[in-house]
């Protein structure tokens, strides 16, 4: 059976939390249909607000943008289409990032990572013998 994949709405980091601070997509089907394009939707955090929790969650107003998007789609700052050719060319990966947004994500090598944890390890230590 064929279900078109026609939209993803990229929730932002805390909306489940505490049970996972990752961040979470919402996918919309339609029975019937293959998938030619998928319609992404970047739903940004309001003005103020730098992560969600337990105690200041997402809130369905916030989700004006997306119901006005949402019967008239065009590309914008939050929104972007990418065709399933794509798509198949990633290896059916769906994690597709907002082009218009600069995401800087930081690598760090595994040496980088070896040595914080030295360091974090001889600091504990410090402050357990201190104790």
């Amino acid at each position: 059976m064929d279900c078109n994949l026609h939209t993803i709405v990229r929730l932002p980091n805390g909306v489940f939390a505490p049970y996972t601070g990752i961040k979470t997509n919402l996918l919309f089907f339609e029975k019937g249909k293959p998938t030619k394009d998928v319609w992404y939707f970047e739903h940004p955090y309001p003005e103020g607000v730098k992560n969600y929790n337990k105690t200041k969650p997402i809130n369905i107003k916030e989700f004006e943008l997306e119901k006005k998007w949402w019967k008239k789609r065009v590309e914008n700052e939050y929104a972007w289409k990418v065709n399933i050719t794509e798509i198949k060319k990633r290896n059916y990966n769906l994690d597709i990032k907002n082009p218009t947004m600069q995401e800087t994500e930081e690598i760090i090598s595994k040496d980088q990572i070896l040595s914080s944890l030295k360091k974090n390890q001889m600091r504990i230590n410090q402050l357990l013998e201190e104790f």
